[in-house]
């Protein structure tokens, strides 16, 4: 499924995508509340709503569910990435890529909360996430250099990255795409953590666009 596919989907896709969110916000749920090891299939498909038999339709197992919240993030943002004004550099088009998908993940702040929680108090979770983001961060950096290339066109799909078993030979990159991919990553989660900190006085928007702009500025020292 490409990206435009999945931003402007139709009503099937829109049920499906919907179905997948509220049965990995019933696992992250069930999880914070009695830890992950003790949550079955048949709980999460009950609070979801759904059967177990549906439940499989979108995770191969029951670890599955609890490692990211919504799968599609990587897809929209990589499309939007190429989509981009050609004017805006990459680092540009990169926020306001990702600007569009943390003002949703901010509206959900306490689900993706419970969900950091799931993952610290669930060491192999965690290991799994990680490998996801790690996935998502190569795919990106794919995009990039797509972007830097000028190789993007309305034709292009943007699919799914390799899931790291090897069945997919991935091209040589060079420094620039996967340095920016990694810096990507690091500035949402740094912008995260530091909007948790001070939610009374800052807005998440703000910190995020502070971040970059010291990334662009490339890191001048603060003044004293």
């Amino acid at each position: 499924m490409t990206g435009k596919n999945i931003a402007s989907g139709g009503l099937r896709e829109r049920k499906k995508r919907a179905t997948r969110a509220a049965l990995a916000e019933a696992a992250v749920r069930l999880a914070a509340e009695q830890g992950a090891d003790n949550v079955t299939v048949e709980a999460i498909s009950a609070a979801a709503g759904v059967s177990v038999r549906t439940f499989f339709n979108y995770f191969d197992s029951r670890d599955d569910a609890f490692v990211v919240i919504d799968a599609d993030v990587g897809i929209r943002v990589r499309q939007a990435l190429l989509d981009a004004p050609a004017a805006l550099s990459p680092l540009e088009a990169l926020r306001e890529a990702l600007a569009v998908e943390l003002s949703e993940a901010e509206r959900q702040h306490e689900l993706w909360s419970l969900h950091a929680e799931v993952l610290r108090t669930s060491p192999h979770l965690l290991v799994r996430s990680l490998g996801a983001h790690m996935a998502d961060e190569a795919g990106l950096a794919e995009v990039i250099a797509r972007r830097l290339a000028g190789g993007a066109t309305d034709d292009d799909a943007v699919v799914p990255p390799d899931d790291g078993s090897g069945r997919e030979q991935r091209p040589a990159l060079d420094l620039y795409p996967r340095l920016l991919a990694a810096l990507a990553g690091t500035a949402v989660r740094v912008s995260a953590q530091h909007w948790c900190d001070r939610q009374d006085e800052l807005a998440f928007a703000d910190v995020f666009r502070e971040v970059f702009a010291l990334l662009a500025a490339g890191l001048p020292a603060p003044a004293r």
